[in-house]
């Protein structure tokens, strides 16, 4: 049964088969008489975050303005200089009274500013505001990934900060953290599970066969084909190509799950190669933005306090208790090979954001990616002049391509980001934790928040 039955094809057609069902991307045919060029796409949120802190030293730039050079660890954001801008100086002032949960606090603040709790009962996640607005018009509101699995029980930090703080990002409200899922396989069900049907058992009878969800939407592929002109027959079969090799991927790694490994105990259909599964949860997100399934995602590469080895690029030490390096040299370089690895893998997801096309441009175009951590100088677990950049054009709101200092002494809350970030996605806030107001100088030109004279 298809959902395709006109020339000019809706923007929320879906291909559906038993058990499966298939978002597709922007075509040219969604928009009648006019070219895919004379459509704009919606603005985007992604945030990524990583953990443990920076190495500060090898993050922030020189100089400000155009002219600055890039770091080690911002050296693999090269090619996307000109959509790039790297923020320093934003802070996020400790709560009175609060004692002990450094690491805590810093996955919280990096998109509340503030500490969810009692003490703060207002808290909520520049995310999941951006999710009420922006959801509006998608299957789901938001997507909240991560690479390590969600443990809520009981305390992970000094101060007994439950690990709730330390596993995810994003709150709904004060007393209600949203889990990372770190299981590719339930992403992609979520992303392509047809929720319509009344017969669950369809899904795992198609998995057990080793059966894709394209071939159940086959017959809906080859009609629609019929109806498409040569570039949007060009673009679906791409799509469908980058579903498939996800899926394919996501196969591989359950089967690798099955085999007995001893002394060791994963998730089914996480990959135990991390570049492996960090470019599965990517793309994950790709394809959820490309079909439009959702305008708001968060990705945790790793929750604070991670012990995570990386013997892959020659770090065999466990990332927290490196973090604390004391001004080692040697301390200090491993950190930066770990900082710079992370920011290779987000290159590779901003690559495939920039190679899609969306509207009258690209994904990335039309995204904003706020990319970062929630604390600065780790072994200090220092709050102030977080490491941040943000990435994408946010539909000619964001201009790029140059380093802004703001105050490194505590004026300028990372919230004021956030009213600002708000205000782009179009879903303003007057304002969100300890903001002051917007944050000027994102934009060259005229206007409140725009930057003259660079």
């Amino acid at each position: 049964m298809t959902f395709i039955t006109k020339r000019t094809i809706p923007r929320r057609a879906v291909l559906r088969g038993l058990g499966a069902s298939v978002a597709l991307p922007f075509l040219d045919g969604m928009v009648p008489g006019l070219s895919a060029r004379a459509a704009a796409g919606p603005v985007r949120f992604g945030a990524v975050y990583v953990p443990n802190g920076m190495v500060m030293q090898s993050w922030t730039p020189a100089a400000t303005g155009a002219g600055f050079e890039l770091t080690p660890i911002l050296e693999p954001l090269a090619p996307f200089r000109d959509q790039l801008l790297v923020l320093s100086g934003l802070n996020c002032t400790p709560p009175a009274g609060v004692r002990g949960g450094s690491h805590s606090r810093a996955a919280t603040r990096f998109l509340t500013d503030v500490h969810p709790g009692a003490w703060n009962p207002e808290a909520v996640s520049m995310d999941q505001i951006a999710a009420r607005e922006l959801g509006r018009h998608t299957p789901l509101a938001s997507l909240e990934l991560g690479l390590e699995g969600a443990n809520f029980a009981g305390s992970c930090d000094s101060g007994g900060f439950s690990c709730a703080f330390s596993y995810t990002i994003a709150w709904r409200d004060s007393q209600t953290p949203l889990p990372m899922e770190h299981n590719p396989r339930a992403v992609f069900e979520r992303l392509f599970g047809d929720n319509e049907t009344t017969d669950p058992a369809a899904r795992e009878a198609r998995r057990r066969e080793q059966r894709s969800i394209l071939d159940s939407v086959r017959a809906d592929v080859v009609r629609l084909r019929g109806s498409l002109g040569a570039g949007d027959q060009l673009k679906l079969g791409a799509y469908l190509d980058a579903v498939r090799d996800v899926e394919r991927r996501i196969e591989v790694a359950e089967a690798q799950g099955e085999r007995e490994v001893p002394l060791m105990a994963r998730p089914m259909g996480a990959p135990a190669d991390f570049a492996e599964h960090t470019g599965l949860m990517y793309d994950l997100q790709l394809l959820a933005h490309q079909t439009d399934r959702t305008r708001v995602t968060t990705f945790m590469s790793g929750h604070e306090l991670s012990g995570r080895t990386y013997p892959q690029i020659e770090v065999p030490d466990a990332h927290h208790p490196l973090s604390h390096h004391r001004g080692v040299g040697e301390s200090l370089r491993k950190l930066t090979k770990i900082n710079r690895y992370h920011v290779s893998l987000f290159a590779g997801f901003v690559e495939k954001l920039r190679s899609t096309p969306d509207g009258d441009g690209s994904l990335l175009d039309h995204m904003i990616l706020m990319y970062g951590a929630g604390m600065s100088d780790s072994n200090a677990h220092s709050p102030y002049d977080l490491p941040i950049v943000l990435l994408g054009g946010a539909a000619g709101q964001l201009a790029g391509g140059r380093h802004v200092r703001y105050s490194q002494h505590g004026s300028t809350p990372l919230a004021n980001l956030h009213v600002s970030l708000l205000d782009k996605l179009g879903a303003p806030v007057e304002r969100i934790g300890d903001s002051t107001g917007p944050l000027p100088r994102l934009v060259t030109g005229p206007g409140p928040d725009r930057l003259t004279g660079i």
